[in-house]
């Protein structure tokens, strides 16, 4: 239903909007549509798993069993589609094009499905943040901006916000906070996961680089660049962490349920035992200074005062949601992790690792305004605890609620991979910035190769 006049329409005639055509997405679109409800997919980019492809030549640590929804599943099989090797670790790239793209040419979800697309904003329809009287029976009115720039709103019996936060990554910065120039300094930052080896081996080769973070973004950048060491004489690397301590990022090792994120932790601590990067701890960047062809790194560290002069910051800090489109809907978030309030403990990162964050579901994502849900990274907030198949089970259970089903909402189960690291074996000074899984709300990664000598 589009336009930008209110329609006498009942609500629980309107389709579910779902915003965010990733995994998580797709999923919930999946399984809307399993349960008879009507659905309408907003996607902001050209594509499906749009913010996946631009990490596409990123290795994920879990392999495939934990990487397809079942619901989805069972859209693709009548297709012919054929499931790839349950035990295999597929690129971001794979993801894509071995899953995504072919769930979401499916019919039923291709019919549904609007590419670029923007959410600009979501409300009650009719009703400000502050009006409560009949809040309940309205609408929600979706805001969006289409790719010829017009400006178009959907109604929807319930939105399911799938956005991720892919988008909105940590400044550099202490305390929060962009470092003075951090803004002005955007052209020495690269993002979270530049294609070192690859289309961006230049940037790197025989150049100095800092590498920001404790997550497995932040892990997968340092051993390429360690790799590109190899070849390229000169190619330095730095990496600062703002804990006192590298072992959370390190891992289980062989105790880890996941080889491959138990191998990329080993071969960073290598690494780092090799002397082939410089680890830097407790590190606080205060300032950024554009330099020509070099930025000038300012602040502390443990021992000494940061001065750096480097040629390129890997900005891996990590994820937040974007709240803005959502001031007019009443949330209800924790004040810490800005998850769901009754979310905020199961995901703790100083309490749980990925694997042994418990199964939720629908009544856990509720809140204030009914039939709205933060679902995905954008439901873990600031943790970086989140894998694939929790937010599957979370549109799972959703889905069983807005169609009536109460018994199957409220029966979560979940089985996840242990990382064989918790937080209690942690250094108690460490960054609390940084979960078991990493320093972020990324996807499970891993970059894969040849190990430091």
């Amino acid at each position: 239903m589009r336009g930008a006049t209110v329609v006498d329409v009942k609500r629980e005639d309107l389709p579910v909007v779902v915003i965010g055509a990733g995994p998580v997405g797709l999923a919930a679109a999946a399984h809307l549509l399993e349960r008879g409800l009507e659905t309408v997919v907003l996607e902001a980019g050209d594509g499906p798993g749009a913010a996946i492809a631009t990490w596409g030549h990123v290795r994920l640590f879990s392999p495939w069993r934990y990487d397809v929804d079942a619901a989805a599943r069972r859209l693709l099989e009548p297709t012919g589609w054929v499931a790839p090797d349950e035990d295999a670790l597929p690129t971001g790239a794979e993801l894509v094009r071995d899953y995504l793209a072919p769930l979401a040419a499916t019919t039923p979800i291709a019919a549904r499905l609007r590419t670029r697309t923007r959410v600009l904003a979501v409300a009650r329809d009719g009703a400000d943040r502050t009006r409560s009287l009949g809040r309940e029976r309205r609408a929600y009115r979706v805001r969006t901006r289409t790719a010829d720039g017009r400006v178009e709103d959907v109604l929807a019996r319930a939105v399911i916000d799938a956005s991720g936060t892919y988008g909105t990554s940590n400044p550099v910065g202490a305390s929060g906070l962009p470092a003075v120039g951090e803004h002005e300094s955007a052209a020495y930052l690269t993002g979270p996961l530049p294609d070192v080896l690859g289309e961006q081996r230049e940037r790197f080769a025989g150049r100095r680089t800092l590498v920001v973070g404790m997550g497995h973004s932040a892990a997968n950048t340092l051993l390429s660049l360690v790799e590109l060491a190899r070849t390229h004489p000169g190619t330095t690397i730095d990496w600062a962490i703002r804990g006192g301590s590298a072992r959370r990022l390190f891992g289980g090792g062989d105790a880890d349920e996941l080889p491959a994120r138990g191998l990329l932790g080993t071969r960073l601590a290598d690494a780092v035992a090799a002397g082939l990067l410089t680890l830097l701890t407790r590190v606080s960047i205060e300032q950024l200074v554009p330099a020509g062809d070099t930025v000038q790194v300012l602040g502390r560290t443990r021992d000494d005062a940061l001065d750096l002069h480097v040629h390129a910051i890997v900005d891996a800090t990590g994820f937040r949601p974007d709240l803005e489109m959502l001031r007019e809907v009443r949330l209800d978030l924790d004040p810490v992790v800005e998850s769901p309030r009754r979310l905020a403990d199961l995901i703790d990162p100083n309490l749980h690792s990925c694997g042994t964050v418990p199964a939720h579901g629908e009544s856990v994502l509720s809140h204030p305004d009914d039939g709205f849900y933060l679902v995905g990274t954008k439901s873990y907030g600031r943790a970086p605890t989140f894998l694939l198949a929790t937010g599957y089970e979370q549109v799972r259970s959703i889905a069983a609620a807005l169609a009536g089903d109460r018994a199957a909402a409220d029966a979560v189960e979940l089985v996840l991979p242990e990382t064989g690291v918790c937080s209690t074996d942690l250094d108690p000074g460490g960054d609390a910035d940084a979960g078991c899984c990493g320093g972020s709300s990324e996807p499970q990664l891993v970059q894969l190769g040849s190990g430091p000598a």
